[in-house]
């Protein structure tokens, strides 16, 4: 929850936080560039520790780091928090499908109902934790956010163990990609990136700027409430009809709806690209799970890692290209790379490797 209201408070009050707006950049970034580098330790963590220590030393970090927010001032402190919260967030995520994937027959359902459920405290925070914020002051609402989070702990506590699983050698540096991995360094790039990044530019086309921004505001949070909706649908029919075919089917419409957008049906076309998205953040680690049943810790450590490489790489290449280029041809260009990902690991999203539904217990 801190995280998420960290994005609206901090731009408008870095100065009450003691840092300039360049440090608010650095900031809002630390967390995701060191769970680049941060999630293969974390995957060996797992496997050591076992994914309920694991959590629960997590949420004990995360809730650190939330109220350092609320109770430290300059930039030190806070990228330390920021840092703090990144292998945190890495943590959770990873024994979080852990969880999910452990019963391989309702992986995609499991993984796509954690997805909607973690989805409401960002919600949650940007709703009620942003209207608080005025009464209790931009560093006191993070205070409350954290007393609130200290509600997880409990919750991780009473997590079973999963059984261990033989141990995997450990990988240094980042894992080389595969074709999977390819696709999730472009839903980031392409998505969590230059789409998140440039929407409101190219609103700015149809409407005013002070339209732009509001519309360009309900389509990301647009985007936040699809996730909660169709990530446990997504998840069913990945389940019901392959997490393969569904990452093909939802890649398609996702391809489809970056091509209306550089054809200049920006409207229908950034809702295409939010409704496949919604369903895709619960396939992709369902169909990296799959692919690699007595490793998946590192599968999907390495899944989670290149779509972090992506979505830091979105905005710095479309700042620099939004220059250069005109933004129909940068979405083309995302058009053809999205596509040709696609059929880069055809084969193995044609291949259905979760057992059919008559053998399931």
């Amino acid at each position: 929850m801190g995280d998420a209201l960290l994005y609206v408070v901090l731009p408008i009050h870095a100065a009450q936080f003691g840092v300039s707006l360049a440090w608010v950049g650095v900031l809002l970034a630390a967390n995701r560039l060191v769970r680049i580098v941060g999630y293969g330790t974390i995957a060996t963590l797992a496997r050591r520790l076992g994914p309920r220590r694991l959590a629960l030393a997590a949420t004990t970090s995360a809730i650190l780091s939330t109220a350092a927010y609320g109770l430290t001032h300059g930039p030190a402190p806070l990228l330390a928090a920021r840092l703090v919260w990144g292998l945190s967030f890495a943590a959770l995520n990873l024994t979080m499908l852990a969880y999910a994937v452990a019963d391989a027959t309702r992986a995609g359902r499991r993984v796509g109902m954690s997805r909607a459920v973690s989805g409401f405290g960002p919600m949650l925070a940007l709703t009620v934790g942003a209207w608080l914020s005025a009464p209790l002051g931009p560093q006191g609402i993070f205070v409350a956010l954290a007393a609130a989070t200290a509600a997880a702990l409990p919750l991780a506590w009473s997590l079973p163990d999963l059984p261990s699983a033989e141990p995997q050698r450990r990988r240094s540096g980042i894992p080389l990609p595969s074709a999977l991995d390819i696709w999730a360094f472009g839903l980031g790039f392409a998505i969590d990136g230059v789409f998140v990044l440039t929407l409101s530019m190219l609103l700015g086309g149809l409407v005013s700027a002070g339209s732009a921004v509001v519309a360009g505001g309900l389509l990301l949070a647009l985007r936040r409430l699809v996730e909660v909706v169709l990530a446990p649908l997504g998840g069913v029919m990945g389940d019901r009809f392959g997490a393969g075919r569904m990452m093909l089917v939802c890649g398609l419409a996702l391809c489809a709806g970056l091509a209306l957008i550089a054809a200049g049906v920006i409207y229908s076309g950034a809702v295409l690209v939010v409704l496949a998205h919604g369903v895709l953040t619960t396939i992709g680690p369902v169909l990296a799970a799959e692919r690699a049943p007595a490793a998946h810790l590192e599968r999907l450590a390495a899944f989670a890692t290149w779509r972090d490489i992506g979505a830091a790489a979105g905005p710095l290449a479309a700042g620099a290209l939004a220059e250069t280029m005109a933004l129909p041809a940068l979405y083309a260009g995302l058009t053809l790379f999205m596509f040709a990902s696609l059929l880069l690991d055809l084969p193995g999203l044609l291949r259905r490797t979760n057992p059919p539904a008559k053998d399931r217990p």
